[in-house]
């Protein structure tokens, strides 16, 4: 019977729920010292707590939705800097995706749902 129980996943209390949800917006900071980071993070996490935990998977998938959401824009205002508007949209990127993360990892430790705007929904 013990052999059986090995393979039931695990369930997180309320606050590793809280906990790890605020850790799926957060992990995303990881892209400031490993290339890609930002995505392969949050695509890691969401992997692992796919059977573990809904509340965490859900926090992940949107986490790495915006991230991807996000290389789309940057790649859109890198195209943009020759005509002069992407010196301007990429560090208003830059601003509004650090402050849209802190929010959405607050969002997460409070129990929370958090949709980010203007994602592109490419995982659902």
């Amino acid at each position: 019977m013990e052999v059986e129980d090995a393979f039931v996943p695990e369930t997180l209390g309320e606050k590793d729920n809280k906990l790890w949800g605020m850790l799926a917006h957060l992990s995303t900071f990881i892209g400031a010292v490993i290339p890609v980071g930002n995505v392969i993070a949050p695509l890691i996490m969401m992997s692992y707590y796919q059977d573990k935990s809904e509340y965490v998977h859900e926090h992940a998938k949107e986490a790495l939705n915006f991230q991807i959401s996000l290389l789309i824009y940057y790649f859109i205002a890198g195209i943009s800097v020759f005509v002069f508007v992407g010196f301007l949209l990429i560090p208003l990127i830059f601003i509004v995706s650090i402050i849209l993360t802190i929010l959405a990892a607050l969002d997460a430790n409070k129990g929370k749902s958090y949709r980010y705007p203007l994602t592109i929904r490419f995982i659902k």
